[in-house]
C-alpha cells in the first residue's frame, strides 16, 4: 500500500460536493483529512491517502478532471 499527503484546494462551485467521499468510494482509496479550512468561497484540504499507486494515481487523475488543484506537501 502506498501513502501520500496532498493538499486539494476547491474552486467555490466545488466546495459543497463530495469529492473526498467519491475519491473514497470509487477509487478504493482510505483518506484522513489532516487540516483543512473551508467556506462557502473556497476550501483546501490536506489529506492522506493510502491505497494501491493505480488507485491512488487515477484518484488524482479524476479529482483534477473535476477541477479541484491537487499538490504534494511534505512531511
Amino acid at each position: 500500500m502506498a501513502k501520500r499527503r496532498l493538499k486539494f484546494t476547491f474552486p467555490p462551485e466545488l466546495v459543497t460536493e463530495p469529492v473526498i467521499y467519491y475519491l473514497g468510494h470509487d477509487f478504493n482509496v482510505a483518506s484522513n483529512i489532516r487540516r483543512a479550512d473551508i467556506t462557502e468561497e473556497r476550501g483546501w484540504v490536506v489529506l492522506e491517502v493510502e491505497g494501491r499507486d493505480e488507485d491512488i494515481e487515477q484518484g488524482i487523475t479524476w479529482v483534477i478532471a473535476k477541477g479541484v488543484g491537487v499538490e504534494a506537501v511534505e512531511g
